[in-house]
């Protein structure tokens, strides 16, 4: 942090509120300089001492948006190395690499098909984000209409990727309704890049030999007022450019270097021959430390694993991932359906619901809150006992929408039966296999 607990504290309104859920504002600007608080929880700090205090309070790694609408993008903004010291917060964004002199129709084609390349998972929608557009031959027009067509055709936000600020301007122009990020920005070109993100307000992109001589370049942009910068250590061999993303996290967290306090791109496009290796090597950013990853191409084979892994990296490990508490409709139940309960991690809901739907029998799944715990861990922990889960039912509406009076409880939790049956008295409590795999049998079996 660039400035002490008393130095923060001095800037407070001192009223002790503790409407910001510290004691005192002594205590407060003590978590506000260890990085375990943020400025807006205070509710009366004034707009001089708020400008003053936006350093001190911002993470080490700037956040910095690419891109408009439902593909918006944010990345960097990390406060830690590892995971489970607290989180990850803004995950790895994902680009598909087209030139500069792709064909309209293929371009179109590319897409619709990159579009298309969307994943339901434990309640989520994972897809790529990103298209970078890389000038192969200096036709600034050219440049600017794959720009363009980008822009106006698809849901993705651009990377525009030139070192000549001519080209760049006209790309600029033809899609700055979607914020592109300008990467391109060199030693020899970084007046004029930088004086074309600062005009039209865009996010830049610096590339440089090493991450020493990024902070030449990063000083300049900060001295011109331009804050959103994503930089690029220049490494194409994959150990070296490991070993930069790690300085870089290790220098902007633990020496509180905001020079090279930016997110990074990085190109496994530009590192293997296929794309196979190149989803191995992307694989190797996402763990560390890469904020914008460039392919290719997008295959469903590659893009898949790499979004999966991103998933599981960025979930807050201290927050289970969880599915909402309620009635879900399997395979077009009726009301003589049967109906199963379970506990809503996300894991258990979306392997017991897989099992359900591929039996193909009509089925009601109830889920109930158990704080994103597995059935035996609920139940170890008093999080599915079996008056909570009689009352849940009771709640639920399910008695409104079947006319079936029978449970199927998970067979770890047989030992709540006898609870569920004394808060459900008119209603039937089955034990159901303990393992999901077992269910389409049994649900057969009964049909």
């Amino acid at each position: 942090m660039a400035l002490t607990g008393i130095q923060i504290f001095k800037l407070l309104p001192k009223t002790n509120c503790k409407e910001c859920g510290a004691a005192t504002c002594l205590a407060f600007a003590m978590n506000l300089a260890a990085g375990k608080a943020e400025l807006d929880s205070c509710p009366y700090v004034s707009d001089d001492a708020r400008e003053q205090l936006a350093e001190a309070s911002a993470p080490p790694i700037r956040p910095v948006v690419i891109g408009n609408g439902v593909r918006k993008k944010t990345v960097g903004g990390e406060t830690v190395l590892y995971r489970h010291e607290k989180t990850f917060f803004n995950p790895t964004a994902f680009a598909a690499l087209v030139p500069s002199d792709i064909a309209e129709d293929t371009l179109k084609n590319k897409l619709k098909a990159w579009n298309a390349l969307q994943f339901e998972r434990v309640g989520l929608n994972l897809r790529p984000e990103l298209v970078a557009v890389k000038d192969v031959n200096g036709n600034k027009d050219a440049f600017a209409a794959v720009a363009k067509i980008i822009a106006e055709t698809s849901e993705f936000s651009p990377i525009l990727m030139t070192e000549d600020a001519d080209v760049m301007k006209a790309g600029a122009e033809a899609c700055k309704i979607k914020r592109p990020l300008l990467y391109g920005a060199t030693e020899a070109n970084i007046d004029a890049m930088a004086a074309l993100a600062k005009d039209m307000g865009l996010p830049i992109g610096v590339k440089t030999a090493s991450v020493e001589a990024l902070i030449p370049l990063t000083t300049k942009l900060a001295d011109m007022g331009i804050k959103d910068i994503v930089i690029d250590p220049g490494a194409r061999e994959l150990k070296q450019a490991l070993q930069d993303m790690v300085a870089v996290r290790r220098s902007a967290l633990l020496k509180s270097n905001r020079l090279v306090g930016f997110p990074t791109i990085t190109f496994p496009c530009e590192m293997a021959s296929n794309l196979d290796m190149e989803t191995i090597i992307a694989g190797t950013f996402v763990s560390k430390y890469g904020s914008i990853v460039v392919l290719s191409d997008f295959k469903g084979e590659s893009i898949f694993p790499l979004l999966l892994q991103r998933l599981n990296i960025y979930t807050d490990p201290q927050r289970p991932m969880t599915v909402t508490q309620g009635i879900y409709e399997i395979n077009n139940p009726g009301e003589n359906s049967p109906i199963l309960i379970t506990t809503n991690f996300a894991l258990t809901y979306f392997i017991v619901s897989g099992e359900i739907e591929g039996s193909k029998v009509p089925a009601y799944l109830l889920i109930k809150d158990s704080e994103g715990l597995s059935v035996l861990t609920a139940w170890a922990a008093g999080k599915f006992s079996g008056d909570d889960v009689g009352m849940f039912v009771k709640k639920s509406g399910i008695a409104d929408k079947c006319k079936t009076r029978e449970l199927i409880i998970p067979g770890y939790a047989a030992a709540i039966a006898g609870d569920v049956e004394e808060e459900l008295p008119d209603w039937k409590i089955t034990v159901g296999p303990r393992e999901a795999a077992h269910l389409p049998a049994f649900l057969k079996e009964r049909a």
